[in-house]
């Protein structure tokens, strides 16, 4: 019965890392490493230089600051879901279904017992820090700790897609030492150095009988973890002192996950453990271009567009100590576009005011949709304030509403309930599919103090 334990849940985990591996840009690659940016939508992530978050936002903005400046933050996460139109069902090898041997045919016996909360996000607060020091008019160096890739569900015991994923957590902290250079007043250049540690845990269950009841479901599970490094670089155009362009590019990052598999009966005994299966995963490439336009003393408007290469996400390969494939499927991702325009407002020389809204569209196809990660495009909605009592600090805080386009999951196996007295053969499946509709709420604090 248990023999495909390893397969089943190391495929699960290969997924479930892509997924996590593009949020708030069409999935769930994160963007919240700035909440003074977060108050304009982020649109001028690569050419709006307010504090020393530029240096995730474009290293090359680190040379226009004016002095040594330390920021750090939050921004707490409430996820929402609707499940509806549920539609889950099993399926049993015919021969088996009439008390025989298995015929090699699955047919419909009835559907799955289950719920569908739909409260499966736990709210999560996302930090980060970055230090800038500008060593004189041209150069600057800087480092900063965030958290690029992140996603995390829990679903109830009984959740009825229980069979393809019941808990996802993924999390990647990246550490960036960076420099920046300004060669004159209209070009600056940048370049970091990212150090970055995965780390995840992915759950699925497996039924012990044709009844599928949750009561008597084996947990599986495999927890993984690599480091690896990339890098990042900027460029600063300002050809007027109110006009300012920024691009960004961040690199692809190659990781081999080792896999500690674990599969325990509801009593909690061990049914089969494997550490020995590896997976490769590349996270790709983002590009970002923003322009930054001050239209008066007080008011300043920001347009900004990113590009993900998720194209290079094309299957799901899970090979074994051996070299041999334990499972290859098609994803065929496509390149992603995120696309934001914001403003922000001088009040007072106290209080400044911010607004945006972004557009953020999703790579994923209807096809390859998972309950791990049912996203959609998203459409944010920002607002924001800093608030700078003296000139050696400034407190920021911003307010999102993401709102997803409704989706479907439709989800199949029917490699389920195999065991040694078929000979590994898979004699039962399941089907499910929902409506999904998600939304968010961004809460954004932050100081920063300048020395």
């Amino acid at each position: 019965m248990y023999n495909n334990f390893k397969k089943l849940t190391l495929t699960a985990a290969v997924a479930a890392v892509a997924f996590a591996s593009q949020a708030n840009a069409g999935g769930y690659q994160i963007n919240e490493q700035s909440v003074s940016g977060q108050g304009y939508g982020h649109a001028g992530r690569s050419s709006n230089v307010n504090d020393a978050t530029i240096v995730f936002g474009n290293p090359a903005g680190m040379s226009f600051l004016d002095r040594a400046q330390v920021t750090a933050g939050g921004t707490y996460l409430n996820v929402n879901t609707d499940i509806r139109n549920v539609e889950a069902s099993r399926t049993l090898d015919a021969g088996v279904a009439m008390g025989g041997a298995p015929a090699g045919v699955q047919v419909p016996i009835g559907g799955v017992p289950g719920t569908n909360d739909g409260d499966m996000v736990p709210g999560t607060l996302i930090p980060f820090a970055f230090y800038a020091q500008p060593v004189n008019d041209r150069l600057a160096f800087g480092f900063g700790v965030y958290a690029p890739f992140g996603a995390k569900t829990d679903y109830e015991d009984s959740f009825q897609g229980r069979y393809f994923g019941d808990y996802t957590e993924i999390r990647v902290v990246s550490a960036q030492p960076t420099v920046s250079y300004r060669f004159n007043d209209q070009w600056s250049v940048g370049a970091g150095v990212t150090y970055n540690r995965v780390d995840g845990e992915l759950r699925r269950q497996l039924p012990t009988g044709p009844g599928f009841d949750p009561a008597t479901d084996v947990d599986s599970r495999v927890e993984g973890d690599d480091d690896a490094w990339g890098y990042n670089l900027g460029v600063i155009y300002q050809p007027v002192p109110e006009t300012t362009f920024g691009l960004t590019y961040r690199s692809k990052v190659d990781y081999t996950l080792d896999g500690t598999f674990v599969a325990r009966d509801p009593a909690g005994n061990v049914v089969r453990a494997d550490d020995n299966a590896t997976l490769d995963l590349t996270t790709p490439e983002t590009i970002n271009f923003s322009l930054t336009q001050q239209m008066s003393d007080r008011l300043k408007l920001m347009f900004g567009t990113s590009w993900v290469r998720w194209s290079r996400f094309d299957q799901i390969l899970v090979q074994g100590s051996q070299g041999d494939t334990i499972t290859q499927e098609q994803q065929d991702y496509s390149n992603a576009w995120a696309f934001a325009t914001g403003g922000e407002y001088q009040l007072t020389p106290q209080l400044a005011l911010r607004a945006g809204v972004t557009l953020d569209f999703t790579p994923t196809s209807d096809e390859f949709r998972s309950v791990r990660i049912p996203s959609d495009d998203r459409r944010i909605f920002s607002i924001g304030a800093g608030w700078s009592p003296t000139p050696d600090l400034t407190l920021d805080f911003a307010y999102s509403y993401l709102t997803e386009r409704g989706t479907f999951v439709e989800q199949e196996r029917r490699d389920l309930l195999a065991s040694a007295q078929t000979g590994g053969q898979p004699i039962g499946g399941v089907n499910y599919s929902a409506d999904y509709k998600n939304e968010a709420h961004g809460f954004g604090a932050q100081l920063t103090y300048r020395f």
